[in-house]
């Protein structure tokens, strides 16, 4: 019985910690996803998403987002900034407007809208986006998902 137990707990455990580093930080505050991305020389990229009502985008989450194949290779490759545009939740104020603002300077019309991007701040404080591709939802999981990322990100030279 004290074996079993034991076993347990050390499953319990493993799986706890496997799932630790599966996890992702996905940033919502643009400026500082900005400064991060210029620290580490990683381009961002902005999931425009309607997370409590697109069907799509939680398709997306479920099918990608939430996998191991693509947990790594966002650590290695960008910067995730989540752009959210909920119905039954109130964003803050200045979320909004932030979310707004990058929606309509990357003319976005649907969701799930992914915006491979590289930003500079100006010395006025304006930011430049410069744009490298983006893409939506992909059948096919992961793998299908990744490849097309990796080709938008191709273009993605590191300063």
């Amino acid at each position: 019985m004290k074996k079993t137990l034991i076993l347990f707990f050390l499953l319990v455990g493993f799986h706890a910690v496997q799932a630790q580093e599966n996890e992702l930080t996905w940033h919502t505050n643009f400026e500082k996803a900005m400064q991060l991305s210029v620290k580490e020389k990683k381009p961002l990229m902005l999931f425009f998403t309607g997370s409590d009502w697109c069907g799509w985008c939680i398709r997306l989450q479920k099918e990608v987002f939430h996998k191991s194949e693509f947990a790594a290779w966002a650590k290695d490759k960008v910067i995730l900034v989540e752009l959210d545009f909920p119905r039954k939740k109130q964003l803050e104020p200045s979320m909004q407007q932030q979310n707004y603002g990058l929606q309509n300077a990357l003319q976005v019309r649907g969701y799930p809208t992914i915006w491979f991007v590289t930003a500079e701040k100006k010395d006025d404080g304006k930011i430049n986006l410069s744009q490298l591709g983006s893409t939506g939802y992909v059948a096919g999981g992961p793998e299908a998902w990744l490849t097309g990322a990796n080709q938008i990100l191709a273009n993605f030279k590191k300063g």
